[in-house]
């Protein structure tokens, strides 16, 4: 397929376009999927931060369920749908961990809620005692002191290797292009609908 826009050009486009129509609390949601110590895969909705680089970040503890599953296999999946403009991008690529510096970027612009949750719960484990876990969030917010980012907090960093867009059309005749990098370039072609 000749003169198609290069993908992240066109992520960037289509996602500014539904931002600006986008009428959703978090507009930034994105299911991000890693492969399980089970070899189950694991889907679950986070914030996607921005691109750097042409990498797609995304943020959170180092120690929860993904994080643990992208230290054995980091071979991810993010998945976007967006209601406002009927689109769907499907991206897979390879995670790694952001430097220290981007995720003590990422922390500092979360609310104090965010902060506290993140430095005293460990995401996904079991618990026994939900009040008291909650009480030592509301005393950690109470502090007057700045949060810092605990050590297992960050960030990972999604080098696409794969783009799907989709362009959802009534006539159930979807507009899809598939992007994959071959030999350094990337290469495109049309998918039926």
């Amino acid at each position: 397929m000749k003169n198609t826009e290069h993908p992240i050009k066109l992520f960037s486009k289509w996602f500014q376009e539904e931002l600006n129509l986008s009428k959703t609390r978090i507009p930034t949601a994105v299911c991000f999927s890693t492969i399980g110590i089970d070899n189950f895969p694991n889907a679950r909705f986070v914030s996607f931060k921005e691109l750097v680089n042409s990498s797609f970040i995304v943020t959170g503890p180092l120690n929860s369920r993904k994080g643990t599953e992208i230290a054995i296999n980091n071979h991810v999946a993010l998945t976007f749908w967006w209601t406002e403009t009927e689109r769907q991008i499907r991206i897979q690529g390879i995670a790694s961990k952001i430097s220290d510096q981007l995720a003590d970027k990422y922390f500092s612009n979360r609310n104090v809620n965010s902060q506290a949750v993140s430095t005293i719960c460990e995401q996904g484990e079991d618990i026994d005692n939900l009040e008291k876990l909650q009480t030592e969030v509301l005393e950690k917010i109470s502090e007057k002191d700045k949060i810092t980012r605990p050590k297992n907090w960050g960030g990972f960093s999604i080098k696409p290797i794969r783009i799907e867009f989709m362009e959802f059309k009534t006539t159930r005749f979807h507009d899809r292009t598939f992007y994959e990098i071959k030999n350094g370039e990337w290469s495109a072609k049309k998918l039926q609908p």
